[in-house]
């Protein structure tokens, strides 16, 4: 409907069109001209210019795999005008590359999307609309760059839209008509080389039920939240510290139909996941990082691509898919996903819902394929006298065992890193049909910025225990490095698990000084260990920071503590594990308690602690955040991708 309404006005009155109508109309009169080659490149050159953006290697990319048509159909599902992101030019281009790709029918595999774009100028004619535009050009400034983002923020969640892009919007939710949509940022800078943005910049779900006045409020709702994360904390610290702040950053947005199917009120795919070319965290030394990895969840793919407390995605090392990150099958159980994130349609609304709930609805799938049946709790709940229901343990081993699933998904990842030339990270669902056979809908392609500073390091094997601080084998990320640290912040485990919830906030904002006062990393090189996940949003489960509050650090490890709960996640393909790639963080997953890891926690204890000295007042965590300075004792750390081994010593 939108794209006949948009045609019909450009063809009404050809004479009066503008610049930007008129290559469009022209580019169509050229698509149905068959002897017009030559002019189809040229036009291919001139429409990706104002289509798909300004960073050279995307734009060599769109002229290799694009075609004039493929431009014109984006033009036709087009609101507004202006570039259409980086989400949808990595979302576009990765299925071109497929489908162009003769080794395999990738047509056969793959979902069709169903997708509309917002163009960045939209996001300028917003800001104008409501007379912002001087406060944006006060936000730009040295001075105002934080200070005056929160009022613009603020004002970007309550502005209206020009009576133009309202119709559009209306004509476009009309064409969904009640079929739940997802609204994605897709920033000019977003999804690039050498800039994934990665959790930046807002997504939102709209499950799209009720009136047509109803869903229209919730859509342009969401519009704005996304507008106004432009102005985010994060994002303006992510794009000061790549050096991107003076740099124009519009937003355009991609609307998609989700990728699913209902289940009597429920809607979600039966999988979703992230993938990666480049698995930069093995944990077993006989792994390939260059096969790639998988993070899969059963339903909505939020829960693989945030880190999720207190609950597991499945890890897929490519190579060996069925071997696990954890080592005991005790631990199946525990380390496996226990809710599903699913849009109630009669809610209206997002919501993460218990595993055992969506399948007691009677829900149809292959389970078989995707999960076990938990004969241990289905037992204990028979001795209690409770309802004897199948309880399903999400493993999917049957799925990576008895399909091609693991063989397909290398297949595409290999490919998009060949034409890449680079390691690639997609995000993608994947739907059963009745017989069993499945096919993908490939989200989201960009660039996987992989880190380490040598191809080998030679670590030295004969050293003291009494010199060694850590010691141990996989279960580290960021390659191959050797730093020498200045500094070690240790968060102790047990202290902070007997803080009271506030107080455990106040850790957190705490590392958050501490991190501020190194400056530049390279000057004061940091290591940060602390219990459980960094970055979690559930005290409980590790420290509250926000990556601002630890962007700073050379290395941080996660410690696993007795307790149970402090465990480390290995949160491959998460944002927050984009953001420790992007920012050259060295990351380590330290289990004490195992044979193969050497921890000198009494070392590290009787140094001086100049916590007190370095923030007076906060001298009441002293014991649980302490700071010792290192700088005299020539503290290294090294690590070996190639042999998987890691060690920080003394090297004195």
């Amino acid at each position: 409907l939108l794209s006949h309404l948009t045609d019909k006005n450009s063809t009404s009155g050809v004479r009066n069109l503008d610049y930007w109508d008129r290559i469009f109309w022209r580019a169509k009169e050229i698509v149905e001209d068959p002897a017009a080659v030559k002019e189809k490149q040229e036009m291919v050159e001139k429409l990706s210019s104002v289509l798909i953006g300004r960073e050279k290697r995307m734009l060599s990319l769109a002229k290799e795999y694009l075609t004039l048509e493929d431009l014109v159909e984006i033009k036709k599902r087009l609101i507004g005008t202006g570039f259409i992101g980086g989400k949808s030019v990595g979302m576009l281009l990765a299925r071109n590359i497929l489908l162009k790709d003769p080794s395999f029918n990738w047509a056969e595999q793959l979902e069709v999307h169903d997708s509309f774009y917002i163009g960045s100028d939209v996001f300028y004619s917003y800001i104008v609309q409501n007379g912002w535009w001087k406060l944006l050009m006060d936000q730009k400034t040295e001075k105002g760059y934080f200070e005056m983002a929160k009022e613009l923020r603020h004002k970007m969640l309550h502005g209206v839209f020009p009576e133009e892009v309202k119709e559009q919007f209306q004509l476009m939710l009309e064409y969904f008509g009640q079929s739940p949509i997802i609204v994605r940022s897709s920033s000019l800078l977003e999804d690039a080389f050498g800039n994934a943005f990665a959790g930046k910049y807002e997504s939102y779900f709209c499950a799209n039920q009720g009136t047509p006045t109803l869903r229209y409020n919730n859509f342009e709702e969401a519009v704005r939240k996304i507008f106004a994360s432009t102005m985010n904390v994060d994002a303006l610290t992510y794009r000061r510290q790549r050096g991107l702040a003076k740099l124009d950053e519009q937003m355009a947005l991609l609307v998609q139909r989700v990728s699913g199917s209902h289940r009597q009120y429920y809607f979600f795919p039966d999988l979703a996941g992230v993938g990666l070319s480049y698995n930069a965290f093995v944990w077993q030394k006989e792994m390939n990082p260059q096969a790639g990895m998988l993070r899969i969840v059963f339903g909505l793919g939020t829960r693989a691509v945030n880190r999720v407390e207190n609950d597991y995605p499945r890890i897929v090392a490519l190579d060996a898919p069925l071997v696990k990150p954890y080592a005991k099958q005790a631990d199946m159980q525990r380390f496996s996903q226990r809710e599903v994130d699913i849009l109630n349609l009669k809610e209206n609304e997002f919501q993460p819902v218990p595993l055992q709930e969506v399948l007691n609805e009677n829900y149809e799938a292959h389970m078989d394929l995707i999960a076990e049946r938990d004969f241990a709790a289905m037992e204990f709940m028979r001795s209690k006298g409770g309802k004897m229901n199948d309880v399903w343990m999400l493993t999917f081993d049957e799925l990576l065992s008895r399909t091609p699933f693991a063989a397909v998904m290398t297949k595409l990842l290999k490919k998009l890193e060949q034409v890449y030339r680079y390691p690639v990270d997609i995000e993608f669902t994947v739907n059963f049909k009745a017989d069993g056979k499945f096919k993908i809908n490939l989200l989201q392609c960009r660039p996987f910025q992989t880190k380490g500073h040598y191809s080998r390091m030679d670590l030295p094997e004969k050293i003291s225990k009494s010199k060694i601080l850590l010691r141990q084998e996989a279960n580290f990320m960021g390659g191959s490095i050797y730093l020498s640290i200045s500094r070690i912040v240790y968060i102790d485990p047990q202290g902070y698990a007997k803080l009271p919830l506030a107080e455990k906030y106040e850790v957190a904002r705490l590392v958050g000084k501490l991190n501020k006062m190194i400056g530049k990393r390279e000057k004061m090189p940091t290591i940060l260990l602390g219990p459980g996940r960094w970055g979690t949003t559930t005290p409980a489960m590790g420290v509250p920071v926000t990556f601002s509050e630890i962007n700073n650090i050379a290395a941080i490890g996660e410690i696993a503590y007795k307790d149970g709960s402090l465990v480390p996640d290995l949160s491959f393909g998460t944002h927050f594990f984009q953001d420790m790639v992007e920012m050259d963080i060295f990351y380590m997953a330290i289990y004490p308690e195992r044979e193969d890891v050497f921890f000198n926690l009494p070392w590290l204890t009787k140094q001086a602690n100049i916590m007190a000295d370095l923030l007076p007042n906060d001298q009441k965590f002293k014991k649980v955040v302490r700071v010792y300075d290192v700088r005299s004792q020539d503290l290294r750390l090294l690590s070996d991708i190639v042999t998987q081994k890691m060690i920080c010593f003394l090297a004195e």
